[in-house]
């Protein structure tokens, strides 16, 4: 028995309400269980409650056992003054408040039906990977659309956090944010914090300026990553070198790198030599990206725009000095997927909410467009026979299970109140 499901017994009324006594005898009619709050202090409050002849509006708090109100030391904490009913799964002793008169008790387990304790027993049965791995392929095909769109944008909000804490510090100069998250972005998971704080340390100022060179953009991207401090031969090195010597020196940056980026585990593709060069391209060849990216640009548009590859010494090279094969080394679809789901629906979000424009159907739409992720979590939603079309259904089912079946909080879930009606 856990906590949650009595939260969902006594906020659903999913017991006999018109027998109802407390465990000292008196009669109780419930008028509203209250507001479920889930914060600090009593679970519900402002609950209506009549007990005996007496009328009560108050909190309500709720144990599995009488006694936890002594282990979760409520007796000393002012916020639970106002509790006028206990609700409990097992009364085990008496608790009072500071008055010293007796708090009334409600016993719940005589009170819920088997079928109700049945169906959650059901439920918080373990699977083999979820509780309702069987069940959630066969639930309400509309309740289950709408949970979804809750999920993604419950998702959506906790990656525009951090997007709107960087506008807030940086005066909301949402050029500068955008340039950091791609960055980023470009990164990927191993370089990602790298490039985010290569990103922090240039003044945006100084890319609009300097964009207009790519070769002045990648002195600038790899200087500050340190991949100019050692010597080689090539001129392509020693030109960059000097770019980088001479733009610290005109804008007077200090001449030091963030941190050493990581090619260990990566693929040619994914070197931090071509990620790099990749984004001083973006930031060459687009000087007004943020306007491109914020004006209701389509899919196929942002495909468009993000259409670039490494600069020409690169298409030679994965590292200085060493010639390889030549390749354009493009930005792939699947990654600007990625750039997609992961930095521009969030940032179009954050930005909208910022300035009173949010457009959610539109930001549904474009994920709609883009083809599911692939990973380990989609894989077992599929293997159980839950439909995935889009990177909109990827996105939701992240969530669902990240933040609901990881956790356990089926009683929050629409799925699992779906499957406790049943």
């Amino acid at each position: 028995m856990k906590e949650d499901f009595l939260h969902y017994v006594w906020q659903f009324k999913k017991f006999d309400t018109l027998n109802l006594k407390t465990v000292q005898g008196e009669d109780i009619v419930v008028v509203n269980t209250g507001q479920y709050l889930q914060l600090a202090g009593p679970d519900f409050f402002n609950a209506q409650l009549t007990i005996g002849s007496q009328k009560w509006a108050g909190n309500v708090e709720i144990h599995i056992k009488s006694s936890d109100w002594y282990l979760h030391t409520h007796e000393t904490d002012n916020s639970y003054d106002n509790v006028i009913l206990h609700v409990v799964w097992e009364h085990d002793t008496e608790v009072f408040r500071k008055d010293n008169t007796e708090i009334p008790v409600l016993e719940l387990k005589h009170y819920v039906s088997a079928e109700t304790l049945n169906n959650y027993n059901n439920l918080a049965v373990a699977k083999s990977w979820i509780y309702c791995e069987k069940e959630l392929a066969h639930v309400d095909a509309f309740m289950f659309s709408n949970w979804k769109e809750c999920l993604f944008f419950e998702r959506l909000e906790r990656k525009a956090l951090p997007i709107l804490e960087l506008a807030k510090t940086t005066g909301n100069d949402w050029e500068a944010v955008l340039f950091s998250f791609l960055a980023k972005s470009f990164g990927l998971n191993t370089n990602g914090e790298i490039f985010y704080r290569v990103a922090q340390s240039l003044p945006f100022s100084i890319i609009r300026r300097e964009g207009f060179e790519f070769e002045n953009l990648e002195a600038l991207f790899f200087g500050r990553v340190g991949l100019l401090e050692e010597n080689h031969e090539d001129l392509y090195f020693k030109d960059l070198k000097s770019r980088y010597d001479y733009i610290c020196h005109k804008y007077r940056l200090d001449k030091v790198y963030v941190d050493p980026v990581q090619f260990f585990k990566h693929r040619p593709d994914n070197f931090p030599t071509i990620r790099l060069s990749q984004l001083a391209q973006l930031y060459h060849k687009h000087q007004n990206l943020f306007s491109k990216l914020t004006e209701g640009v389509s899919v196929e548009e942002i495909y468009n725009i993000f259409n670039i590859q490494a600069s020409p010494y690169w298409q030679t090279h994965y590292t200085f000095d060493k010639v390889s094969t030549k390749k354009r080394k493009s930005l792939t679809t699947s990654f600007v997927d990625l750039l997609i789901v992961n930095t521009i629906v969030p940032f179009r979000f954050a930005y909208e909410r910022s300035i009173g424009k949010e457009d959610p159907e539109k930001l549904i739409a474009m994920l709609q467009a883009i083809k599911p992720e692939k990973n380990a979590i989609i894989d077992k939603f599929s293997q159980f026979n839950v439909e995935v079309n889009s990177a909109f259904d990827t996105q939701s089912l992240l969530q669902l299970k990240n933040e609901y079946c990881a956790n356990k909080r089926c009683l929050q879930c629409a799925v699992g109140l779906e499957l406790l009606k049943k």
